[in-house]
């Protein structure tokens, strides 16, 4: 049977409110369907809902009505016990005394199908059909045999529109019909059979919503998406179901989750809201709205809903997480509005949300990784980000994200051995998982835990593994190493190759010329390096203390003290606890005090 979601559109037959109620049918596999490749045939499905049987309540006639009674309760026994044999035998004397017992005829037809016995199950429902010939349901039957078992396309056609033509208004008919034009290959005809339902005049929901279904089914397919006018036939379809389903939550939930599927946020958002009118208490609804206010950047409403969900569900994760989300969005936004005090305050509850959401669920990864952001980025509180992916280290072992993220927690934590043994176990974890991260910004990040543990060399190799892996892209790993060698004074030639490298990627960038400066600085050449680091400033979005005490640096090489003061006073303006700075400044303010005051200022 053709399926929206991966579920079957009817469930196998149910008497319920009835004597006639049967139990489930047999489990055992269809031969027919027992290959590990489903025919097209095999999208035939006898599981269309049918209406519930009479009761077999004793009539004037008597006798034959109570043994009726007596062989079909002896059937469901049989039956309960997997004795479908001796069931089917109790069964068809139930219908040899009423063969107008159609519900139960269906049945029989379907499990003497199951048995490769087609003859059988086709002379019980044409006896069906002689003793209620206005009943749709053999004919829809007879429609599935001759088209799965039989192969017999015409026939089946003909049983199925012979099923329509009682009942008209059945969306059963259609869907019959459907299928069978699809199992024997020919979509378009599949199509115009939902066309041909698509024109019936009925206010049931559960038409519209079937055959929402259905076409959904045929028209919604990852590969290939569906044209404007398919959307549109779709959307007709599926806004007559709410339409005449303006009371029925369930029909309103599906028609929701089609047009939140297929992206058309808007249509949905009214259709959740009448959901919560009728069932208030439905949280599935309301996380389903929050998340449909967040895609049409309705962040307030939003967040309005999931904190009445909190406050209704404290013991669901979902909100909170969804909540620290929303939180985190919009301090993003006032970041790069530069409205710094109250994007932390949004960092601040995007974190308080995160957290609460791992103490109700621990076993959500992705819930510490974008917590473990936060604390290491925008609220700077590493020691919190190294207890928190320890946490996740352990509780997850296998994801060797978590040891990345370590090692850039106690990197910034300015635990540089330990961070270099939790890169190098994320190395030797993800190249045995096959884990994507391994790319330039990986061992950038491990180059950058390599240096500050003073492991040079082995810093070296990992910036030029990331050059190597990129190299069109590669200025930041060029820089890197080429700021490095000049640090340490040490392969000063190869330092400026790589920051010449990385110029001729990103010529204007100020933090490469800064470095650049310093190279030619290192080189003794504190004349370029002076016009190198002037322009280095002039290039920089933001003033940077480590380049001004270059300069400073500079000035004092050219015996140029007074400028040399005033560049590390502005240093010290940008990072006033810098120690180093303060002993500089002391250190060669008496020689200033003495000369010219500064006519150049940097």
């Amino acid at each position: 049977m053709i399926a929206w979601r991966g579920a079957g559109l009817a469930t196998l037959l149910l008497l319920a409110n009835s004597v006639w109620a049967l139990p489930a049918a047999s489990s055992r596999p269809d031969k027919a369907s027992a290959h590990a490749q489903i025919a097209r045939r095999d999208l035939l499905d006898d599981s269309l809902p049918r209406p519930a049987a009479k009761d077999l309540a004793l009539r004037p006639q008597g006798e034959h009505a109570a043994e009726a009674l007596a062989r079909f309760v002896e059937g469901t026994g049989f039956e309960e016990e997997g004795e479908t044999e001796k069931a089917l035998e109790a069964y068809r004397k139930v219908l040899d005394l009423d063969p107008g017992q159609v519900t139960l005829a269906v049945r029989v037809a379907s499990m003497l199908s199951h048995d490769d016995q087609n003859p059988e199950a086709i002379d019980v429902l044409k006896d069906a059909v002689k003793a209620r010939p206005n009943a749709p349901e053999p004919y829809l039957q007879l429609a599935f045999i001759y088209a799965r078992y039989l192969q017999k396309h015409e026939q089946a056609l003909e049983y199925a529109n012979k099923a329509i033509s009682l009942s008209p208004r059945a969306i059963d008919g259609y869907e019959r019909l459907c299928e069978i034009e699809l199992g024997g290959g020919d979509p378009k005809k599949a199509i115009a059979a939902l066309e041909r339902a698509a024109k019936v005049e009925t206010n049931d929901p559960q038409f519209w919503i079937k055959l929402g279904r259905l076409y959904a089914a045929l028209l919604l397919k990852p590969e290939t998406p569906p044209s404007a006018s398919e959307v549109s036939r779709l959307n007709e379809v599926f806004q007559r179901a709410s339409t005449n389903g303006q009371n029925d939550a369930g029909v309103l939930k599906e028609v929701g989750d089609y047009f939140a599927a297929t992206q058309q946020i808007p249509s949905a958002l009214p259709l959740y809201l009448r959901v919560l009118e009728l069932q208030p208490d439905d949280a599935k609804v309301r996380e389903k709205l929050a998340t449909a206010f967040v895609l049409t950047n309705q962040r307030t409403r939003a967040i309005e809903t999931l904190e009445q969900i909190i406050k209704d569900h404290p013991e669901k994760y979902q909100p909170y997480e969804l909540l620290g989300q929303l939180h985190d969005d919009q301090a993003r936004s006032l970041a790069r509005a530069h409205d710094s005090k109250k994007a932390e305050t949004e960092f601040r509850k995007a974190a308080e949300n995160y957290e609460q959401s791992l103490l109700i669920n621990s076993n959500r990864p992705t819930t510490y990784l974008r917590l473990a952001e936060l604390l290491l980025g925008s609220l700077g509180q590493q020691d919190r980000a190294v207890t928190l992916l320890s946490e996740a280290r352990r509780r997850f072992p296998d994801t060797p994200e978590f040891a990345y993220y370590l090692g850039l927690a106690l990197r910034e934590a300015k635990r540089p051995k330990e961070a270099v043994i939790a890169f190098e176990e994320s190395l030797n974890e993800a190249q045995n998982a096959d884990a994507e991260f391994l790319k330039p910004r990986f061992y950038v990040d491990y180059g950058a835990a390599a240096e500050q543990a003073g492991l040079y060399d082995k810093a070296a190799e990992l910036f030029r593994k990331a050059i190597a892996l990129d190299p069109p892209n590669a200025a930041e790993p060029y820089n890197d190493l080429g700021y490095m060698w000049a640090e340490q004074n040490l392969h000063l030639d190869e330092a400026e190759d790589a920051v010449k490298h990385a110029l001729q990627l990103d010529p204007t960038n100020g933090a490469y010329l800064d470095s650049l400066g310093w190279v030619q600085y290192r080189q003794g050449k504190y004349d370029q390096a002076l016009e190198t680091l002037q322009r280095a400033i002039r290039n920089l979005s933001r003033e940077d203390a480590v380049l001004f005490d270059h300069l400073g640096e500079t000035y004092a090489k050219l015996q140029r003290l007074p400028e040399a003061m005033q560049a590390w006073q502005k240093a010290k303006s940008l990072d006033p606890t810098n120690a180093e700075l303060t002993a500089k400044i002391e250190q060669h303010q008496t020689q200033v005090s003495r000369g010219a005051p500064a006519t150049v200022k940097p």
